[in-house]
């Protein structure tokens, strides 16, 4: 390039001038751009609220695993004291005649 030659920057460097439809064809691209760009930020937007609701889900599942797992060490516990408190019955002719449920010492 020689001094004299003008600086060209954008795009007219890369293509000659297109008259009087290069503008357009430049707010055409400029537009194009921005609806690329605003349909970007709405599939992030949704994206993000994908992966919180599957967080939310996840969060409650583990509780719920939490609450599971405590309810059966606490029927695991009382199983093991109700061996104690078996009782034994019999049917003696249409009734069941059960025996060791009565309580001591009141």
């Amino acid at each position: 390039m020689t001094p004299s030659d003008p600086l060209l920057f954008g795009a007219a460097a890369r293509r000659p001038s297109n008259g009087l439809l290069g503008p357009v064809v430049w707010l055409f691209g400029l537009i194009a751009t921005m609806v690329a760009m605003a349909i970007g930020a709405v599939l992030a937007v949704v994206t993000a609220a994908a992966v919180a609701v599957i967080a939310v889900i996840a969060a409650v599942l583990v509780f719920f695993a939490g609450l599971a797992f405590r309810a059966r060490r606490t029927m695991t516990r009382r199983d093991r004291r109700a061996g104690d408190e078996v009782i034994e019955a019999r049917k003696e002719g249409d009734a069941w005649v059960a025996y060791g449920w009565e309580r001591t010492g009141r």
